[in-house]
C-alpha cells in the first residue's frame, strides 16, 4: 500500500487568529502626547513661579515704601501720648514731673538748641534715648 503524502505544494494554511484591526492609537503617539501634557504643565508652573516671584518683590518694595509713612504715624502716636502722660501728671500732681532728678534728660520734644536725651553709642554716634514714663518722687526718704 502506498503512503500518504502531502499533495505537491502543501497543504492550505489553517486560518488560528482573527484578523482584528488594532484599537487606538500606537503606542509612540500615546507617548507623544503623553509628552506634550507634561511640557504644557511645567510651562504653566514656570510661569506660576514667576508670578509669584514678582508679586513678592512688589509686596517687599511697597513694605519698603510705606515703612517712612509708618514711622511717622507711629512717631506722631508716640508724641500724642508723651503729651497726654504729660498732662494727665500735671492734673493729678498738680506740677510738671520729671523723669530723672537732673537736667540732662528733658523733654524730647523740647526743640531747643542742645540735644539733652542724646547719646553717644560704640561708634560714637548720637543717638536718640527714648526717656521712661514711670514717676519717681522728687523727696527720696532713706
Amino acid at each position: 500500500m502506498a503512503q500518504d503524502l502531502p499533495p505537491q505544494g502543501g497543504y492550505e494554511s489553517i486560518q488560528y487568529k482573527r484578523n482584528l484591526p488594532a484599537r487606538g492609537f500606537r503606542p509612540r503617539n500615546y507617548f507623544f502626547g503623553a509628552g506634550l501634557i507634561m511640557v504644557y504643565g511645567w510651562y504653566k508652573y514656570a510661569i506660576g513661579i514667576h508670578e509669584l516671584n514678582e508679586l513678592g518683590r512688589e509686596k517687599m518694595w511697597s513694605r519698603i515704601y510705606l515703612t517712612p509713612l509708618l514711622q511717622a504715624e507711629d512717631d506722631r502716636d508716640q508724641i500724642r501720648r508723651h503729651w497726654a502722660d504729660q498732662d494727665r501728671e500735671q492734673e493729678l500732681l498738680g506740677r510738671k514731673t520729671k523723669v530723672y532728678h537732673s537736667d540732662r534728660h528733658e523733654d524730647p520734644l523740647d526743640f531747643g538748641t542742645k540735644i539733652t536725651n542724646a547719646c553717644t553709642d560704640l561708634r560714637g554716634a548720637r543717638r536718640f534715648v527714648r526717656p521712661t514714663y514711670s514717676i519717681t518722687p522728687s523727696n527720696v526718704t532713706k
